[in-house]
């Protein structure tokens, strides 16, 4: 029995210790305890009030009422404190909430106190009962908020005795909840250091003057730099997630003339499920300053297509190739298979999918659209019936030094695929175009005309259905000016911009990638959707832009330089060739374009010729690439 006593005094100690070690459950007791002390009190204060706080004047059997029901009551409201989650809450973030269940609980331990005496047949003061529940009331709510502002106060000193650690002052732009949120997670959370909000903004004329956990509400939109330099503001935390995209916009645009820095809540969505914090801030993006909506897709509901299918992704470690292979991963497609030349690409985006998606059907190759053994294994192995052909040499200038390599890749890879789809009876075929295929100027943009040709020949003679997307400039993808301003911003400058008058169309990769893959949806065979890029954006007040939210001055501090179009280089793009016709689809964002008529044996005996003479590296690959495609006006260039 010793053995068994001494097993049962170690288990004991070991739960005591767990005990002692768990904060959460000693800090429940600790409240318990106030709240005992609370009630007692509460009890006695109900007599002592009724008599004007004069403990002679209380009758004695009064007394004995409330000392005898007392144990009883502290049993039975502790209970509902406990069922009303009085000791689950965090109390330094306590809210509205926590104010409700605690009214709530304090009333019904009230009427239960009430009850109880009644049926006891314990005699009180019928005052005593408001008294007592109204005090109860208020030592419960004012403990637990006596914690809160006593924490908030050693957090204030701990932050200004913090000696050489300089305090960030902060200016919050919107009133509303989200910023209410925000301001309190700065204020009271132990995680959010070193930060103190100095002012707010809002636009609301009848929030002027008001105080949000007491930072003042200073001025509107039209007083941020007078504020800024008033507050000596390091940065400005935009809270307005349910705000339209021009008024972040336009807010953004008066912030950019100070120096602070710019943070934003990315979305309504996060306010709505309860993610607004410090931590969900992101850095100002340019895509802010398009001055547009995001282009939203319901890809749930067109998506079906790819639902239980082989999907095939050329180029698939590409910036529009990764996110399509993003998209699709999403939608449960029988195998997905990417096919890139470059294995480090397509080592990223393989690793990406299958952590995010353990379940996906995953294959990625190394191989070249310009190798017909290799693209025929392939398609003959894996049966692939939707292609996204997004393999392709892109970047205008070194296309234009190295025409042949753009021949081969773009116009003989897309050929061999195109082939390969119709040998093996592929039942989609979507081909990735550009604005630049519309009376090109460069040797890229012919090219890629070149294959919205191939892609509409053969769709009069193959049960394929083959169609093309054409699209302008993406915001960050490989080769893109945001990516080379950003480096050279980060570098002091220059920033190089071709000409002041250059204007292009921008989109997200998001964007593009969810427009093509409805095009998909929508394909019948032989159509080049044409997707509607909005505005055109001037690249050098793009430039401009970026330099202001890295936090510098345009000309002062980061100079630009002009430096001429480049080979090729329009001053503007266009989407839409004369002799093409507009056609609307159910989605306003995205068009089709009528095709224009072909000579399909005279193209097809073309293309025979230029596979040939790519073999011999000719010098004169931009005068047959003109008979292909006589909108093609080629530049000059030095050699």
């Amino acid at each position: 029995m010793a053995w068994f006593a001494g097993y049962m005094k170690g288990m004991v100690i070991t739960m005591i210790r767990k005990i002692l070690d768990n904060k959460l459950i000693i800090r429940r007791i600790f409240l318990m305890m106030v709240d005992i002390v609370i009630i007692i009190v509460s009890n006695l204060m109900g007599l002592l009030l009724r008599f004007d706080l004069s403990p002679e004047k209380i009758d004695s059997k009064f007394l004995n009422s409330v000392w005898s029901y007392m144990p009883l009551n502290v049993i039975l409201t502790i209970i509902i404190f406990y069922i009303f989650r009085m000791y689950h809450s965090l109390w330094r973030y306590a809210g509205i909430v926590e104010m409700q269940n605690a009214f709530s609980a304090c009333i019904l331990a009230s009427i239960i106190q009430l009850a109880g005496l009644l049926i006891l047949e314990l005699p009180v003061p019928r005052s005593y009962y408001f008294l007592y529940g109204g005090t109860l009331l208020a030592l419960t709510v004012g403990s637990r908020f006596t914690y809160r502002y006593l924490r908030s106060l050693t957090r204030r000193k701990v932050n200004s005795s913090a000696g050489d650690v300089k305090l960030e002052k902060i200016m919050i732009i919107g009133g509303g909840n989200a910023a209410n949120s925000l301001i309190k997670e700065i204020v009271t959370s132990e995680h959010v250091k070193n930060m103190v909000v100095k002012c707010i903004i809002d636009d609301d004329p009848e929030k002027q003057g008001n105080y949000v956990h007491g930072i003042k509400i200073v001025g509107t939109r039209y007083n941020i730099l007078d504020m800024a330099s008033h507050y000596d503001i390091d940065t400005i935390m935009i809270a307005m997630p349910s705000v339209s995209r021009k008024t972040i916009s336009e807010i953004v645009e008066i912030c950019k003339e100070t120096s602070c820095e710019l943070k934003i809540l990315p979305g309504m969505y996060q306010f709505m499920n309860g993610e607004v914090s410090v931590s969900k801030l992101r850095s100002v993006e340019v895509e802010d300053l398009l001055g547009r909506e995001p282009i939203r897709v319901d890809l749930d509901s067109i998506m079906g297509y790819v639902k239980g299918k082989v999907i095939l992704v050329t180029g698939g470690g590409g910036s529009i190739g990764s996110e399509l292979c993003r998209q699709i991963a999403s939608h449960e497609p029988k195998q997905l298979v990417i096919f890139d030349i470059y294995e480090n690409n397509a080592y990223e985006i393989q690793q990406e999918l299958l952590k995010k998606y353990p379940k996906l059907n995953l294959v990625v190759l190394i191989g070249s659209v310009r190798n017909t053994s290799r693209i025929n294994y392939v398609f003959k192995t894996y049966k692939p019936n939707i292609i996204y052909h997004a393999a392709a040499h892109k970047h205008v200038p070194l296309m234009e030094v190295s025409p042949n390599e753009a021949v081969k890749n773009n116009v003989l890879g897309t050929w061999k695929t195109v082939q390969a789809a119709d040998l093996y009876g592929a039942e989609k075929f979507v081909l990735i175009s550009t604005d630049k295929a519309v009376n090109p100027t460069n040797v890229m943009g012919a090219t890629k005309r070149i294959c919205e040709m191939i892609v509409q020949t053969y769709n009069n003679r193959s049960k394929t259905e083959f169609v093309a997307v054409r699209f302008g400039n993406v915001l960050g993808s490989n080769g893109s000016v945001i990516p080379l301003f950003k480096k050279q911003i980060a570098s002091g400058g220059p920033v190089t911009v071709t000409h002041p008058d250059i204007i292009r169309y921008f989109m997200t990769i998001p964007e593009a990638v969810s427009l093509v893959l409805q095009a998909g949806a929508y394909a019948k065979g032989g159509e080049i959707f044409i997707l509607d890029m909005g505005e055109p954006v001037k690249i050098l007040t793009l430039a401009e832009n970026l330099i202001r939210l890295s936090g510098y001055r345009p000309y002062d501090d980061i100079d630009i330089e002009f430096t001429g179009l480049r080979p090729g280089e329009k001053l503007y793009e266009e989407l839409l060739m004369e002799e093409e016709g507009l056609q609307d689809t159910e989605n306003k964002m995205i068009h089709i374009g009528k095709p224009i008529e072909i000579d399909e044996r005279t193209f097809l005996r073309q293309l025979e010729e230029i596979q040939q003479m790519c073999l011999a590296e000719p010098e004169g690959i931009r005068k047959v690439i003109k008979e292909i495609v006589p909108t093609y006006e080629p530049k000059k260039i030095g050699k």
